[in-house]
């Protein structure tokens, strides 16, 4: 099936690529994973418009794009994930919810409500370079680039149903808690280092981004003389470096690291972590790795239900 010019970009946005689930399996030959920040924003925009959860939306960071439709028959889209006052033709369209545009329609976004990064998928999905298996961008390894003005995005457009959505989307805050598995390295930091890490606010810094958020509050102080070997690194890991400023490793991570780990943010937090705004406020507790399976499997039950209703 040849695909077709369905989007011209009048405005690119701050930062606005194409994400998927990411190119997993080749971490340990040194390419990294990448993909969406908010894989759970990802998979619902994917479910509503009928595609595969793993397909590649285009996410949208703070300021989002000025895009016209270009294909001849009317398509179908959905947007999940941070609030940034999106419009249709300038009149204000739900979030969380698939809805029609036709030849010449524009969406656009306004102002910055909640969260940090929007996913946008259409139904029949976007055509875009394939690296690895994944149509995930990272600029940084040469895979593909953002958008920038007057570029065409290119897609398979499908008929799907309009006006499906989801009751009770997330409700993005400026300050969340979050729940950690401690380790492997915790024996690495003190016992005021370990206290500070789960009893004291960490506020994103600015300069934080995909690859990492960096964090600011009372120092993680490590013990005397203690030095690890580069290991690999997992979406949400925690790293401190000497000056005792914790890193939450995100989905353009390098595929290894020397930096102790105080532990790793349970996947079905990431979230809360990726729509965090700077200089939001992050609170950091304990979990076993029992209570993070359970979690992680409710979010898979909610994921699944919600692809056998939308499908069938």
């Amino acid at each position: 099936m040849q695909s077709e010019k369905i989007f011209r970009v009048i405005k690119p946005g701050v930062l606005t690529t194409f994400q998927d689930l990411g190119r997993n399996g080749y971490q340990k030959f040194g390419v990294p994973v990448s993909g969406a920040m908010d894989t759970f924003a990802l998979q619902i925009a994917n479910i509503l418009v009928g595609n595969q959860r793993s397909a590649a939306c285009l996410e949208v960071t703070l300021v989002g794009p000025h895009l016209e439709v270009t294909a001849p028959d009317p398509i179908t889209v959905a947007l999940t994930g941070a609030g940034l006052e999106p419009k249709l033709n300038e009149n204000p369209i739900q979030m969380w919810k698939t809805f029609r545009m036709e030849k010449g329609d524009r969406l656009s976004f306004g102002k910055h409500q909640s969260g940090v990064r929007a996913y946008i998928a259409t139904a029949g999905g976007f055509d875009a370079p394939v690296f690895f298996g994944s149509k995930s961008t990272d600029v940084k390894s040469g895979f593909g680039r953002s958008l920038v003005g007057d570029d065409y995005i290119y897609g398979y457009p499908t008929e799907a149903k309009h006006g499906i959505g989801i009751t009770n989307p997330p409700i993005y805050q400026k300050s969340v808690e979050v729940a950690v598995i401690e380790g492997p390295h915790t024996d690495f930091f003190t016992k005021q280092g370990r206290y500070n890490f789960f009893n004291s606010p960490h506020t994103v810094n600015a300069n934080s981004n995909r690859m990492g958020y960096r964090l600011k509050s009372e120092p993680v102080t490590h013990e005397d003389n203690m030095e690890i070997w580069s290991d690999a690194v997992p979406f949400g890991g925690v790293q401190i470096p000497s000056n005792g400023s914790p890193i939450i490793l995100m989905a353009d991570r390098q595929t290894t690291g020397g930096y102790p780990r105080i532990g790793t943010v349970i996947s079905s937090d990431l979230p809360k972590i990726a729509q965090l705004v700077p200089q939001g406020e992050i609170r950091f507790t304990p979990i076993t790795v029992e209570e993070a399976q359970q979690r992680a499997i409710q979010m898979e039950k909610f994921l699944f239900k919600l692809e056998r209703f939308k499908l069938n």
